[in-house]
Formats: C-alpha cells, sequence, structure tokens
C-alpha cells in the first residue's frame, strides 16, 4: 500500500468509527467502545507508519481537484512534510490514550455512545489539519473541531457551568474565525490558489499585495483557536468539560491547530514585520498573564488550563522569532506531558472527590491512594517546569535559544543555493539561521525554503520580548507546578476518601504517556531532518539562565509554603470547616467530576504560597485579571443593549403597523358583515336606494354640465 493511501486513511478511520459509533450507540451498545479505541488505534499506527516511510526527507505532495470553482480551484490535496508527519502521530497517540482512558472513566455515562464518537470525529478534524494542502479542506477540519468542542465541553449540560462553558467555546472562538476566513480568501486571491505549496510560492515571489493585511486576520484565528491573548479567555472555562475531553484539547487538537498552522504558514506572517511584532506581543501577554493567573487559581484543571495557554505561548514566541522547528518541538513535548497531567488530574478528581486544591490541601494521603497518579504526575510537572532531563526542558530550551539570535539582530533566513546546501549558519548561535522546508535543507519542502529569500525574518525587538518573557515565565511555571504538587499530594487533615482501585483502563495510559513526557527530549539530536533541518539542543547560555530561574522559582514557593504551614498548625487546619468532597465509594469518575462541579471551593487557605507570591495581584490574577468582566461591559452588554433596542424595535414600531393593517381589515370585514342580514326585503331596499341615490346625482351632474 502506498504512503498516500496510507496517509488518506489516517483521518478516514477515525470519521468512519465515529459515523458507526452514533449509528450503533443505541442498537448494538456493545460496538461502541471497540469502535471508539480500535479505528483511533489504527490511525495512529497508520501515523506512525506514515512518519517512518517520510523520514523527515521529501514530503508527500498529491493532489486531486474537489471541484470546478469558476475562478480559484478547491483541490482535495496532502502535503506531509516531518514536521506533519510528527504531528500527526502525537495526535493519534493521545487520542488513542484519551478513548481508553475515557472507557474507564465515563464507564457507566448513558451518553458516552455519543461522546466517543464525538471524539473520534474530533480526531479526524485535527488529522485533516495536519495533513491537508489546501486551505479549505484545512478549514473545514478547523470548523469541525469547533463543533465537537461545543458538545464535548458541554457533555454535563445538567450544570449551568458547563453550558455557559461551551457556548462561550464556540462563541470566542468563532469571533476569531470570521477575520480567519476572510483573510483565507484575500490570501488565495492574491496568490491565485488555495494549494499551500502555491500560498508559499507566491510568497516566494513576492505576490502578496497585503501581506500584513492578510496576516493580522489570519492571527485572529489563531488567536481564537489557539487560546492567546486576547481570546484565551474561554479556555479555562472550558474545564467544565469532561477531563479526558481537556486532555485532548490541551494536548493534540484544538489549541495545537492555531499554533500549527502558523508552522505551517510562517513564511505568509514573516513577510511582515509588524505581524511577527504583534505575534510577539501577543505571545509575551499571553505567557506572563497566563503564568500569574496559574498560580491563583484553586481548581486544579484551571491552573493546568492557564498552564496549557502559557505553554502555546512559547510555541507562539518561537514563531514570532521564526524558528518553526522549536514550535514544533515544543508541540510535541507539551502535547505528551499535558495530557498525562490532565489525565492524571482526573484521576486526582475521583479520588478526592473535589477539584478544589484548597480541599485536596487539607487531605492527608491522597498520594497512597493513586500512587500512579502521584508518580506519572510528578514526572509531568518536572517535564512542565523544564527541568532537566525531562522532555519540557529541551523543548523550551529550543524555544529559548531560537530567541536568542533575533534578540541581538543575527538572525536572518538565506535560501538552501544550488543543489540543496544546508541553511548557513552565522557566529551569533547555533540557529542563527535556519531553513523553511519540511525536512532537511533542499529536500520536499522548496516552497518554503525559499519564501523568504535572504533577509530579517523579525525584528529585534521582539526577540528580547519572546526571551525576556520566556525567561520570565519559567521562574512563574516552576512556582506554580510546585504549588499544584504541593497543594495535592502534601496535604494535613483527615484521610483522604476511599474510591476504591482506579480502572486499570485509566492507570495504564498514565504511564503510556510518562515515557515520552520522561525521554522525548532526549531525541533531540535525532530529529534535526524533521525539524527544517536545524539543531534544536541547547546552549549553556539559555540552559543556566532557564533552568536557574526555574530552580529559584521552585525554591522559593516550596520556602514559602514551609514557613506558612509552620505557621499553621495541623491541628489548626484540621478544625477548620469540613472539606466539600463528592463521597462515592464506587461512582464513577466522570459521575464524580460531574458532582464536584458543583460543590463549593472551601475558604481561602492561609498556606496557600500562591497568595505570599503574587500578593496584591492575587485577586486580579484569581479572576483572570478581569477580562471577562471588560468583556461583558465591553462587548456583552452593548451588544445585549442593541438586541433589546431591536426587539423593542420589532415588536413597538414593526408590529404596530402588523397589527394595524390586520386591524382595519378586521374592521372592513365587520363592516360588510353587519350589511350581509340574510333578508332579501332589506337587499332590494338598498339596491332601490342605491339606484334613486345615483339617478339623482346623474341627473344633478347633467344640469351642472349643460349649465356650464
Amino acid at each position: 500500500m502506498t504512503t498516500t493511501t496510507l496517509a488518506v486513511l489516517v483521518p478516514l478511520l477515525p470519521f468512519l468509527g465515529s459515523v458507526a459509533g452514533l449509528l450503533l450507540g443505541r442498537t448494538a451498545p456493545g460496538y461502541v467502545r471497540p469502535l471508539a479505541v480500535l479505528p483511533t488505534a489504527a490511525a495512529a499506527v497508520l501515523a506512525v507508519v506514515v512518519a517512518v516511510r517520510q523520514g523527515g526527507g521529501r514530503a508527500i505532495d498529491a493532489a486531486t481537484q474537489l471541484t470546478p470553482t469558476g475562478s480559484v480551484p478547491i483541490d482535495l490535496a496532502l502535503y506531509i512534510d516531518g514536521f506533519a508527519a510528527l504531528v500527526a502521530v502525537l495526535v493519534g497517540v493521545v487520542a488513542t490514550c484519551v478513548q481508553i482512558y475515557s472507557t474507564g472513566y465515563l464507564r457507566d455515562d448513558p451518553r458516552y455512545p455519543s461522546y466517543a464518537a464525538l471524539v473520534s470525529l474530533f480526531t479526524s478534524a485535527m488529522l485533516l489539519v495536519v495533513y491537508s494542502g489546501d486551505l479549505m479542506v484545512l478549514l473545514v477540519g478547523w470548523e469541525i473541531m469547533g463543533i465537537c468542542s461545543y458538545f464535548l465541553v458541554g457533555h454535563y449540560w445538567e450544570t449551568p457551568e458547563a453550558r455557559a462553558a461551551s457556548l462561550k467555546a464556540f462563541l470566542v472562538t468563532k469571533l476569531g474565525d470570521v477575520p480567519f476566513l476572510i483573510g483565507l480568501f484575500a490570501l488565495a486571491t492574491d496568490a491565485g490558489t488555495f494549494r499551500i505549496t502555491g500560498v508559499l510560492g507566491a510568497v516566494a515571489r513576492g505576490e502578496l499585495d497585503h501581506p500584513t493585511v492578510i496576516a493580522l486576520l489570519l492571527l485572529a484565528g489563531v488567536a481564537g483557536k489557539s487560546a492567546q491573548f486576547p481570546l484565551h479567555t474561554w479556555l479555562p472555562d472550558a474545564m467544565a468539560g469532561p477531563t479526558p475531553v481537556s486532555a485532548l484539547i490541551h494536548a493534540a487538537t484544538m489549541v495545537a491547530a492555531g499554533i500549527y498552522f502558523t508552522a505551517r504558514l510562517l513564511p505568509v506572517f514573516a513577510a511582515s514585520a509588524a505581524a511577527m511584532t504583534v505575534l510577539a506581543v501577543m505571545a509575551a501577554i499571553t505567557m506572563v498573564g497566563s503564568a500569574l493567573a496559574a498560580l491563583a487559581q484553586d481548581d486544579i484543571k484551571r491552573v493546568l488550563a492557564y498552564s496549557t495557554i502559557g505553554q502555546l505561548g512559547y510555541m507562539a514566541g518561537a514563531l514570532a522569532v521564526g524558528d518553526r522547528g522549536s514550535a514544533v518541538f515544543h508541540l510535541l513535548s507539551h502535547g505528551a506531558f499535558k495530557a498525562l497531567l490532565f489525565l492524571a488530574a482526573g484521576t486526582v478528581i475521583h479520588a478526592a472527590g473535589t477539584n478544589s486544591l484548597t480541599a485536596m490541601s487539607r487531605m492527608s494521603g491522597l498520594a497512597k491512594r493513586i500512587p500512579d497518579a502521584y508518580w506519572t504526575m510528578t514526572v509531568a510537572l518536572l517535564a512542565l517546569a523544564a527541568i532537566p532531563p525531562f522532555a519540557g526542558f529541551f523543548s523550551k530550551e529550543a524555544v529559548l535559544v531560537g530567541a536568542a539570535p533575533t534578540a541581538l539582530g543575527a538572525r536572518t533566513e538565506r535560501p538552501p543555493g544550488a543543489g540543496g546546501a544546508a541553511p548557513t549558519r552565522t557566529p551569533a548561535g547555533p540557529r542563527a539561521a535556519v531553513g523553511w522546508g519540511g525536512g532537511a535543507a533542499g529536500s520536499g519542502g522548496a516552497p518554503e525554503h525559499t519564501a523568504l529569500g535572504e533577509r530579517t525574518v523579525a525584528p529585534a525587538g521582539a526577540g528580547w520580548t519572546v526571551l525576556v518573557a520566556g525567561l520570565l515565565t519559567a521562574f512563574l511555571t516552576a512556582a506554580y507546578a510546585l504549588r499544584l504538587w504541593l497543594r495535592t499530594f502534601r496535604g494535613r487533615g483527615a484521610e483522604a476518601p476511599e474510591h476504591g482501585r482506579q480502572p486499570i483502563a485509566m492507570t495504564a495510559v498514565l504511564w503510556v504517556l510518562a515515557i515520552p513526557s520522561l525521554g522525548f527530549g532526549l531525541t533531540v539530536t535525532y530529529l534535526d531532518d524533521w525539524f527544517d533541518g536545524n539543531a534544536l539542543t541547547p546552549t549553556v547560555t539559555t540552559a543556566v539562565l532557564g533552568t536557574g530561574l526555574a530552580a529559584a522559582g521552585a525554591v522559593i514557593t516550596y520556602a514559602i509554603w514551609r514557613t506558612l504551614a509552620a505557621r499553621t498548625p495541623a491541628a489548626a487546619a484540621a478544625a477548620q470547616a469540613p472539606v466539600p468532597h463528592v463521597a462515592h465509594p464506587d461512582a464513577d469518575p466522570g459521575l464524580v467530576e460531574a458532582e464536584a462541579l458543583r460543590l463549593p471551593h472551601p475558604a481561602q487557605d492561609p498556606a496557600d504560597p500562591g497568595r505570599a507570591l503574587l500578593g496584591p495581584l492575587h485577586g486580579p490574577a484569581a479572576d483572570g485579571f478581569h477580562l471577562d468582566a471588560v468583556y461583558r461591559k465591553a462587548f456583552v452588554r452593548p451588544v445585549l443593549a442593541a438586541a433589546s433596542l431591536v426587539r423593542f424595535l420589532d415588536r413597538e414600531v414593526v408590529d404596530t403597523y402588523v397589527r394595524a393593517a390586520g386591524t382595519s381589515a378586521k374592521g372592513l370585514g365587520w363592516l360588510v358583515r353587519r350589511a350581509q342580514t340574510g333578508n332579501v326585503q332589506t337587499y332590494l331596499s338598498a339596491l332601490l336606494a342605491g339606484s334613486v341615490v345615483l339617478a339623482i346625482v346623474a341627473v344633478a351632474l347633467a344640469n351642472a354640465v349643460a349649465g356650464a
């Protein structure tokens, strides 16, 4: 079977599994779990085979015309280079883990068949985005993910939080998708094609007439889909959905799509220095702001949600300095440890009966109740904090190394020379110049290699912005990662409730994901050809700075926690108000989570190191810096006021005319009805009287005419 055929099957199999699951969910429920797991697992295996055959070399490019349009054609096209092949593997593996985990997590959920089908459709849509070589086909997958997220986030629709979160996620992402769609059409108009290779070729030839406008329109969609400032507010609220859905959205599908799209079309964005500067500023604000917010959250899943926003900021920052390789490298490593963090958090919520860190900090023995989640979550948090040798260290360092040459004004883009020579490297750093191909320089990615010519990719200010924000975020990330670990597994008080042993489907998946979370970064020296042929190894300077700041953040957080804990004796902590939790020893984990959403969070914990670290910023950070309130005043209230005005005009003005027309017709009908008595003598009398009146009028008119 050809590689192209295998690539077509990768998104097709989960789609067929989704359709079959929906059709058989009620009539043959025994087939639902196999139809959820097996097609997704088969797609993951085929994605691995495609990646091995592609091998980081020449890109796979195949297309057939989908439909004649009369103007810009739309093709059913595949374009698979090195990083597309690896991202597809990530999507397949994480989706398979989520489907297996869900069989235990939602084992008694009556809506599991529709849930599993939507997860499969979600996976298929993301794989379509990854493999697509045509922007219109990519847009189909992009929008399918949006509607799937609406249904999955609102899975617990009985709770008002889930209903509001699903609607908010849909509306905020659509707010970005409108300019995104306009940008796609403008891009195709300038380039004369929707094919990605054709668009990149047009960039290389300088045929884009409005690069800044196009790039900024596309960035709006990227900000919405990948939860970047200022359209990031939907993602923390989306934690109202089931935890496996959170893992899928955060690790491998929806939020990754915006970063992937930007990486795929990076030459389009790099054609505008203004767009790259906007991207850098957006990434910096997102990184720092989300890390501060994560330090103040009490919901364990909201901490991880803000963490995702910050890590996506790292990827956007790498793209802002023109380093696509490090952005995709961090996307892959982050996908592994963030999926592990969310799935482990689901196990923690089931064991503790609550999603509140304050409530968990008043329990003891939680780590002993769930040793699998304890150890794997520890690995994932170390990767998140970028502690060597865990995966996050290498990928985050790659981002910082990529930003340094731009900050120093040394990064330029130079296409490979005749014969496919590798990209030249300036003395400013190991990645001061990079290529744009899908694999090694001079391989199959010629349009991407030559899209920029020999010129600066991003302003030096963008490099400094990303570098400084990245270092500050490294400090904050280690701080909130350790805070989460201490408050979850080092609580004091009553014993954690006994919920029985976790299903093997849940615990086995955690150890599978722990492997890449620990060891993926060690493959950094073997992946050069998959990431544009550029080295991704850390440098001494950035490694010392990044790791030193992360260590400082962890040490300071731990010292504050020990100090505050010493001031709050265990007896006093145990004497505080009872910890609210869901006590169902044999309950479905999904049911526990749904009920935990309704529980009030306990009063603030005086031993919370986040409060001490943030000081006066704690209140605003806990509320997301009041951005939701700003949006309500700036956008929601005016829209509602306009809707009220339209409703008033429709009811009091338009309806008045409509009612008047109806009343007039009704009154005329009443008069006519009064004349219809059914008495023949009355009719003859009226006819005679009318005839006499007409005769008199006729005589009067005749005399008047004769006299004139």
